[in-house]
């Protein structure tokens, strides 16, 4: 009964959200897996599964292992364009589809999607670059040829246009955590963005693949502007401490447990950070902070009892000495 009512339109609305997580579950395939390596994936699983169950959502774990690395259409690291399609196709009724990396984590499962973003997206997004601009992108077009919504600075103005989220950090566009919606514009879009010309030509010079190529597209393409909201990266996408630069702790880029940030993305760990370390230290705290007052009440008596009992094992504890005063 909860998960229907999760669904339903009227009520909780979740038939309309698909979360996609890519995982190598079957692993051999793409590489070779530790246990640590199966730990981060065990609990990415299970968080995203917990999540979608809370609210209603859709889950599609999309095995990296089952692809055709040889094929002629394969792209290593260039899997979420073709991935998000086969999702549109598979989730017909669905409306909007949330990417996620593996290596994040849901801190605060309590948030839905719908309260946290949606319900309010004129205000949780913006359409102007230039109110955050790290790749330092001209905006707006200013070619007279173009349609006036081409030209504008934040495009029609209407949230209905909006089919693509994403957030930037330090460096320009993350697609470790982003939306898009189901509409011919992403259509057009997927098609674009995986336009094999494209890839032949430019793939060589693009470091960071399909998100590269998304900067590429959004720089030079009036028509993706229009229909592109960005939205302030500790929103869906929080950075741990060492990620974006050895600057120390930024408030635009990292975690801050005082503002309960909803996701955190060790982005980049594998390169000189323990994946593993981070993943189980925020898995902690956000059990920690989202424990019910009857849980909290639990650990408080319990942690009562266990002092209690430690003073009383250590008063039995005889002092050196004890037994020969005795005799």
């Amino acid at each position: 009964m909860h998960r229907i009512y999760r669904r339903a339109s009227l009520l909780g609305g979740g038939s309309k959200f698909v979360i996609v997580l890519a995982a190598n579950q079957g692993g051999g395939v793409m590489e070779w897996k530790g246990a640590r390596e199966w730990a981060i994936e065990r609990d990415s699983v299970k968080n995203k599964k917990k999540y979608a169950k809370e609210w209603g959502y859709d889950l599609e774990i999309v095995d990296m292992s089952t692809k055709k690395r040889y094929a002629h259409e394969w792209r290593e690291s260039w899997e979420k364009v073709d991935t998000m399609r086969n999702c549109m196709r598979k989730y017909p009724k669905a409306e909007w589809f949330w990417w996620l990396d593996l290596n994040t984590f849901i801190m605060e499962p309590s948030y839905s999607l719908q309260s946290h973003v949606f319900n309010s997206i004129t205000t949780n997004t913006y359409r102007d670059i230039n109110l955050y601009n790290p790749l330092n992108i001209t905006h707006p077009f200013t070619n007279k040829q173009l349609d006036p919504i081409s030209r504008s600075i934040d495009g029609d103005g209407d949230p209905k246009s909006i089919d693509l989220i994403v957030p930037q950090d330090c460096g320009g566009f993350n697609l470790g955590s982003f939306f898009l919606k189901r509409s011919p514009w992403t259509d057009r879009l997927l098609d674009i963005w995986w336009d094999p010309v494209a890839y032949e030509q430019k793939h060589m010079e693009w470091e960071h693949k399909e998100q590269d190529a998304l900067e590429h597209l959004y720089a030079n393409q009036p028509w993706i502007r229009s229909h592109t909201a960005f939205i302030p990266q500790r929103k869906i996408n929080s950075f741990p401490t060492g990620a974006c630069g050895d600057n120390g702790e930024d408030p635009r880029f990292h975690y801050k447990e005082a503002d309960r940030d909803f996701v955190v993305n060790m982005a980049g760990c594998e390169w000189g950070r323990d994946c593993w370390g981070e993943m189980y230290n925020f898995r902690e705290l956000s059990n920690k902070l989202n424990r019910s007052r009857w849980e909290s009440f639990k650990d408080a008596v319990s942690a009562r009892f266990k002092g209690a009992e430690s003073e009383q094992e250590k008063s039995e504890v005889k002092k050196p000495g004890e037994d020969k005063k005795g005799s």
